[in-house]
């Protein structure tokens, strides 16, 4: 997705969508309209989900879900510090660059 696409989803989003109250900052904010608008179900994933689907073998579903939700809320929260890092890092190399 082009910058200008990004910056038309997320002015889309902020019009229509009230402030969350449980968003915590502005750099949530964005990491929930970049994921909305870059889907990241691709062959690599799928193909890692069925590897651990296939490690669990003989679980019940209850069992693999108890699995399965911590591990996407663990991925998810990896993923969110890191493209919050690296907005924080565009940011001050932004700055730099302009000084």
């Amino acid at each position: 997705m082009d910058m200008q696409a990004f910056t038309t989803a997320l002015r889309n989003r902020i019009a229509q969508m009230p402030m969350p109250e449980d968003a915590e900052s502005l750099l949530e904010l964005l990491f929930d309209a970049y994921t909305e608008c870059n889907g990241f179900d691709n062959e690599v994933i799928r193909r890692d989900f069925n590897a651990l689907y296939a490690a669990m073998n003989g679980k019940t579903i209850r069992e693999m879900d108890e699995i399965i939700y911590p591990v996407c809320t663990l991925c998810r929260d990896h993923e969110k510090a890191g493209f919050e890092e690296g907005i924080k890092v565009g940011f001050r190399l932004a700055q730099e660059i302009n000084a």
